[in-house]
């Protein structure tokens, strides 16, 4: 039997969570000889390599292991992972992600392979607390998305019709929004499948791991400026307007403290204070009150209107769009 169906992983430099997704892929309730596992290495990498490489062989589907030369994102991983693929229906998942058994054949069963069709299943992010982390909280936003690469399909058709991921989005950040926005400006079905199911545990995360987390705002430009009526639709609808009240209130406590006017440098400060007090309320309210996570949230709170708005102003400036 010829290969039905591909299953492309990008990942880099993550063997541990990446034995876990193959363990699951090869369980699959899917004729052997019908699928493939793509494992594709966001740069050479030898322990990814290794890891491939305990999965070959006996009564199993093929899985393969190719690198790009460099570091270059997820988006160009998946490119390559696809074009590469002897599957006419390419299913894509995350090396951190754990497909159901019966995940691939749900896939499957609902296009045909000479189809122009895109497919998103079911995401379930397990959390073992009623209140969880920020991290943990943002992470389980998952299973609302409509369209994520963790858990979803196309043919090859209709990823031909789309050119594939922008490699643009060098960062695991609004590349699958790109090729959903893609998929629907091209009049390409996108079909819900809620059988075909990944959990998506929730890795442990470091201390202030949101400070870091800021830098993908950059690329909430690039998405605008390729496609500004869904963007707005379906991802952002208005501006960060607390982020800006912050940074206009902490400007005129500078400004205050700068010229010696008290009046100016009073209505900063107690903007700053209350706008930050609010900020810091609204990511404490769903989640948890251990003291360590208050302090969290407190000190990153302190960052974070600032860094994002200096990443969405350098995506601007960097893709030439008007995007605040």
């Amino acid at each position: 039997m010829s290969v039905i169906a591909s299953v492309v992983i990008p990942t880099y430099k993550r063997p541990h969570l990446l034995r876990k997704c193959l363990e699951a892929l090869l369980q699959q309730q899917f004729d052997k000889a019908a699928y493939e596992i793509i494992v594709v290495s966001d740069g050479p990498d030898s322990d990814t390599l290794k890891e491939v490489e305990r999965f070959s062989g006996y009564d199993k589907p093929a899985v393969r292991y190719i690198a790009l030369p460099g570091k270059k994102g997820p988006a160009a991983a998946r490119n390559l992972g696809w074009k590469s693929a002897q599957g006419s229906v390419i299913a894509f998942t995350d090396d951190d992600c754990i497909p159901q058994k019966s995940w691939l054949q749900s896939m499957v069963n609902n296009c045909a392979p000479g189809q122009e069709i895109a497919l998103t299943g079911k995401v379930i992010v397990p959390l073992n607390d009623e209140r969880p982390t920020d991290y943990e909280l943002n992470t389980a936003n998952l299973q609302t998305a409509d369209f994520i690469t963790a858990n979803c399909a196309c043919t090859k058709l209709a990823l031909e019709k789309a050119g594939g991921f922008d490699e643009q989005f060098s960062m695991a950040w609004r590349e699958d929004s790109d090729l959903h926005f893609k998929l629907l400006n091209n009049g390409t079905p996108i079909k819900k499948v809620g059988n075909a199911v990944v959990v998506h545990p929730v890795r442990s995360a470091k201390w202030g791991v949101s400070i870091k987390e800021q830098k993908k705002t950059m690329f909430d430009a690039l998405l605008y400026k390729k496609h500004p009526k869904l963007f707005k639709k379906k991802i952002r609808g208005v501006s960060p307007y607390l982020y800006y009240a912050i940074l206009i209130a902490f400007v005129l406590l500078v400004a205050g403290l700068l010229s010696r006017n008290e009046n100016l440098l009073v209505t900063g400060l107690v903007g700053w204070v209350t706008f930050t007090i609010y900020f810091i309320y609204k990511r404490l309210s769903a989640t948890s009150l251990t003291s360590s996570h208050i302090v969290e949230m407190v000190v990153t709170s302190l960052f974070i209107p600032f860094l994002s708005v200096y990443w969405q102003w350098y995506g601007a400036l960097k893709y030439r769009v008007l995007f605040i």
